[in-house]
């Protein structure tokens, strides 16, 4: 991924950042600096919360990466998945119901969501809703599609 701009965010971009996230998915970042990254060929842009690629944005919205998920761990907006799940979901597959043990209810459809695994608690990717978070649970059928996951292009990004 090439870096096609960088720069600090302003204080009332932080403000709202913090807030954005703070209020979706109850998070508190605490970092020291913001940096937006601006990135060559792809729909994401990047904000390095202490140097580390804690926040994205897709179609405009803030959101964890998976490693600010990890970093933060957020209380809302989570799916989490058994372990039978785990490998296909770090690989960028779709999330089925029948991998979903849990869902916050108070995801709507068209949500970003972050899919941790049951056993540790650990992000493994984000995804979008297709369901709200009452209908996630199930026996069949795609409701999560994966917008980023462990090992691809946004993972790895170092600076």
């Amino acid at each position: 991924m090439e870096v096609k701009s960088r720069h600090h965010l302003r204080s009332d971009e932080i403000r709202d950042l913090e807030t954005t996230l703070g209020d979706a998915l109850g998070v508190s970042l605490d970092g020291d600096t913001y940096e937006r990254v601006d990135l060559v060929g792809t729909e994401f842009d990047l904000v390095l919360v202490d140097g580390d690629p804690s926040v994205f944005y897709v179609d405009g919205e803030p959101f964890l990466t998976v490693r600010g998920a990890n970093a933060y761990s957020p209380e809302r907006r989570v799916v989490t998945v058994d372990a039978g799940a785990v490998q296909f979901v770090s690989d960028g597959a779709d999330v089925m119901r029948p991998g979903i043990v849990d869902a916050d209810d108070a995801i709507e459809s068209g949500d970003l969501v972050a899919i941790v695994e049951e056993t540790h608690g650990k992000a493994l990717a984000v995804g979008r809703a297709i369901e709200p978070g009452s209908d996630l649970v199930g026996d069949s059928g795609k409701v999560v599609e994966s917008v980023h996951h462990v090992g691809d292009d946004l993972y790895e990004f170092s600076v």
